[in-house]
């Protein structure tokens, strides 16, 4: 028998996706300077934006940490009074 996910492993694995997709972001960024032939500078400047417009993103699309307990519903505001 397969035991009910706890809030702990909701919780880090919503941690890796959020993780996973910022790097999408930023490579997808990075390989869009390559294509446009830029210098090492502005690689770097490439995938350094594209690392906080991805978390700008995460942090929208992805807001919490995964929990579904009333508690962290409560605390991310989800749940009426």
């Amino acid at each position: 028998m397969v035991d009910p996910v706890s809030n702990e492993e909701r919780a880090s694995f919503a941690l890796k996706v959020k993780l996973a997709a910022t790097a999408l972001v930023a490579v997808s960024a990075g390989l869009i300077a390559v294509q446009a032939g830029a210098t090492l500078p502005v690689l770097a400047g490439a995938l350094a934006g594209g690392a906080v417009v991805g978390a700008a993103l995460v942090w929208f699309v992805f807001p919490g940490d995964g929990g579904t307990s009333r508690e962290s519903a409560k605390r991310e505001g989800r749940f009426g009074r």
